[in-house]
This record gives C-alpha cells, structure tokens and sequence, in this order.
C-alpha cells in the first residue's frame, strides 16, 4: 500500500526578504545613534521599516515635556500614520542606536497592501501588535516603578517573548537614553542596572546581554 506524500509545513512569510527584493521603490538609509529619522510636524509621505537597529517613538506637547510612546527593533514597521490620512508626523522617531531604515513611499506602501496578501497579513498583525504595545506601555507608566519601567523596556529592547531564546544582546544603548525611555534620572538608571548586573540578570561587554531572568522583576508584585 502506497504511502501518501508527506506535506511540508508552509514557508513562514519573511518581510525582511520580500521588502529587499528587486522592483521594490525604496530608499535604505543608514542612521547613527541619537538620530531623527523624522520629526514631529515633518510630511508623512512614506511608511518605514527597520532592517537594524532600534528606534524609540517619542511625543512633545505644547508645553515642551516629551513622552516617549514606543520602543521598536528588526522587523518593526513605523510611521504608517501616513497610510491613514496623516499629512503630517505626529511624533519624532530617533534611533536608539546605530540603524538601517528602509522607507517606502506611501503610494508604493498602499499598491503592496492590495497586491501582496502576505505581507499584507504581516502589516496587520504588526499594526495590532503596537497597539496592544502601546496599551502595556501607558499602564507600565501609571503603575508600576521606575525599576520595573527599565526591566521591560530592556526585554523589549532585547525583543523577549518572540521565541524561547534565553540570552539576547541589544545595541549600545546609554543610561542617558534609558532614562529618558523609562522616565526617570540617569542615576535611577545606572542603580538598577548594577543591581540587575549583581543578581546576573544583565551583563556588560561592550553590548549589554539580557537573560531571560530578568523576566521576574516585571513579574514580581
């Protein structure tokens, strides 16, 4: 009796391998750290993806005071406001470190929408997924410590949760810039990170090495 032909598991769709394919319009641009990609008030005129590095997504309001609303790595897309009638950027994106953007115009962004239902689907999970993000972040900010505050945005910097690795480094990123992450003094900052570091949660060597271990500061009530 002839046996049935083993199916393959499909092939998980890769965005970063579609969007460098040739015949795409787009522009890649290299950014160092603590650089505007764009600002708030710019035009929007072109979605953008991030194939390395780390972007932070910031807001100033009338009176001057900054609040920074969201924290992306590799395979993050930004600025899609655009997509949704936006003639104008809401908020200031700035490389948290050394970055590689790629950016497509917003016309080409909306033809790769209808024509491309793979990426379609990836665009919609990723937009679903700031939103929650974005949610996490505001009740991170109203409850919990400024410790608890650096412990997730260092996981989320690390981009934990997407796999079961235990240990992940993230790029150079100063206490200068955590702290305005977190929302609290440099000093704040560089106290918890040498108390993660004596308990072996982090380490440094010229990047810093998350470990999963972290994990329980967030958890801990």
């Amino acid at each position: 009796m002839s046996r049935k032909p083993r199916r393959s598991a499909p092939r998980r769709f890769n965005a970063q391998e579609f969007l460098d394919s040739s015949g795409l319009k787009r522009t890649i641009v290299k950014f160092p750290a603590r650089r505007a990609v764009f600002s708030q008030g710019d035009p929007a005129t072109d979605v953008l993806y991030i194939q390395d590095g780390a972007v932070r997504l910031s807001v100033l309001s009338k009176t001057g005071r900054e609040a920074v609303i969201g924290m992306l790595g590799p395979g993050d897309f930004f600025g899609e406001g655009c997509l949704a009638g936006q003639d104008l950027r809401m908020g200031t994106a700035t490389t948290i470190a050394p970055s590689t953007i790629l950016a497509i115009e917003k016309a080409e962004m909306i033809r790769l929408l209808h024509d491309e239902p793979e990426l379609s689907d990836r665009f919609i999970s990723h937009v679903l997924s700031r939103n929650i993000r974005i949610e996490e972040d505001l009740v991170d900010q109203l409850f919990n410590s400024s410790e608890k505050r650096l412990a997730r945005a260092l996981l989320l910097l690390a981009h934990f949760g997407k796999d079961d690795t235990p240990v992940r480094d993230i790029p150079g990123v100063s206490q200068e810039v955590l702290a305005e992450i977190v929302g609290t003094t440099r000093s704040r900052v560089n106290f918890f990170m040498n108390k993660f570091r004596k308990l072996g949660f982090i380490e440094y060597n010229g990047r810093i090495t998350i470990k999963k271990a972290l994990l329980s500061v967030v958890l801990h009530d």
